[in-house]
């Protein structure tokens, strides 16, 4: 994987394009800053008002990581955004989000942390009516080595 630390983004023409990058990153969004505000919104539309995540007196007194942190979920949850950041495929009528693979939580991201996705693609299959493509997206943290969240997501790009 590179070493790049500045955002870009590629663009493909075509899914002929995407082919020939199996193996290649992709993109590296822009950095984002995770707020008590996002968590506590994701807390209440999902139900998950675990102290962890919503009680900040609470987080600083029992939870390793002094202060909240947010929900796996709502991590993971931002990878749609950062593929987008990361990777556009021209020429497409619809892209379907097939599923995701081997998805792990290396590192809690707590309140105040900033969080950027980089991606890269694993795998290209071609079907008779659309392609299947795998990408694996690190979801880095800012000043910490181990990233917030790995997986691998798998996409169905369906051509014009």
């Amino acid at each position: 994987m590179s070493e790049q630390s500045e955002t870009y983004q590629t663009i493909f023409s075509n899914l002929a394009e995407v082919k020939q990058s199996v193996g290649k990153e992709l993109g590296i969004s822009k950095w984002i800053k995770i707020t008590q505000k996002q968590i506590d919104t994701f807390a209440e539309l999902t139900n998950d008002n675990q102290w962890v995540h919503v009680d900040e007196e609470k987080s600083k007194k029992h939870s390793p990581y002094g202060s909240p942190i947010a929900h796996g979920y709502f991590i993971l949850a931002l990878a749609s955004q950062f593929v987008r950041d990361t990777m556009t495929i021209q020429g497409l009528k619809m892209v379907v989000n097939y599923g995701l693979d081997r998805v792990r939580f290396p590192n809690a991201t707590k309140v105040g942390s900033h969080i950027r996705g980089r991606t890269s693609l694993l795998a290209y299959e071609d079907n008779a009516d659309f392609a299947k493509i795998y990408i694996k997206m690190k979801m880095e943290l800012l000043d910490h080595e181990k990233p917030a969240c790995v997986a691998k997501l798998i996409a169905l790009c369906y051509p014009k």
